[in-house]
Parts: structure tokens; sequence; C-alpha cells
């Protein structure tokens, strides 16, 4: 089940309804009340019971951050940031765009540190990086031409709806 998407644990929230169950436990109440006045289910409730008869009160405590440890300390976010604004071109690329496996690349090649580049962007978000989209557009454009294009010849070729004589009874 989990939260939905976007949504943190709150761990210390979690932590208290913990604890709050061992206040009840004193209480001499059952699982199902417990579980209950907590909304959880019984089967956590008796874990939670057995844990704290085995350890204390100390077993219910968080177990602090969930999943792995980043490989980039904030330190070397930073540093990154500072790569990234020098550019790809620093790192022999032939334009000046940045894409998941050229970062993911630079990534390597200054801290060690191997991220498939489809999880790059996780990284990029993380600091504020946004994807960038070049303009597709030619250097050799002419816009006085192009705008004398769309607002002269662009009506006359453009088809027109066909005027309706009037409308049939069958």
């Amino acid at each position: 089940m989990g939260n939905p998407r976007g949504v943190k644990r709150d761990f210390e929230a979690l932590e208290n309804r913990r604890f709050e169950a061992v206040k009840l436990f004193k209480k001499d109440l059952n699982n199902s009340e417990i579980g209950r006045r907590l909304k959880v289910s019984n089967q956590t409730v008796s874990r939670w019971r057995k844990e704290c008869k085995k350890s204390g009160k100390v077993a219910l405590r968080r177990a602090g951050r969930a999943g792995r440890l980043p490989c980039l300390d904030e330190a070397d976010k930073a540093r990154l940031i500072e790569l990234l604004l020098q550019g790809p071109e620093r790192l022999g690329y032939e334009t000046p765009l940045w894409t998941c496996p050229r970062v993911a690349d630079l990534i390597e090649r200054n801290f060690q540190v191997d991220y498939h580049p489809g999880h790059v962007w996780r990284i990029l978000r993380q600091l504020n990086w946004s994807v960038q989209q070049p303009v597709g557009r030619a250097l050799e454009r002419n816009e006085a031409l192009i705008d004398q294009w769309k607002h002269k010849r662009w009506p006359e070729i453009k088809k027109k709806p066909r005027k309706r004589v009037g409308r049939s009874s069958s």
C-alpha cells in the first residue's frame, strides 16, 4: 500500500503511534481495541507487543531513514552544480547540452560513483535543474521573410470552408 506518490512518510508520527500503543498496553486492552484506536491491524499491534516485551520501549523507536544512503553528500552536490555550469564541452562533447548519460559520465569521472543514466534525472531534480530542450531553429533563419510569408502568402494558399447554399430538407 504505502503512501500516495510524492507523499513522504512522517517517521516521527509513526514513532509516536507506537509509543501510544505502549501506553495502551499498560491499560490491559486487547490487540483489536488498540488496533481500532490507532487505526492499525491486529498483527501490527501483536508485533509491537512482542517487541516491547522482548526489548522494552526502545525497540519501538524509529529506525532512521528509509532506503539506501545517498552516494553524493551535500558538498558533492554543490561541486556537481559547479561542474554542470562549466558545460559539457569541457568534457569533450560537441554540443552544449547536458543529457542524463553525460551527467552520469561527469559524476563517475569526478566522484567515482556509478549512476545509471536513467536515474540521474532524480539527482538533477534535487538540484532544481529542469529539462531544457534546445530550440530547433536554423541559424540562417530570416525572421522578416518568415513573417512576410505568414501574413501574405499563407492566407492566400490556406483552404477556406465552402459557403453553404442552404439546408436540404431530406
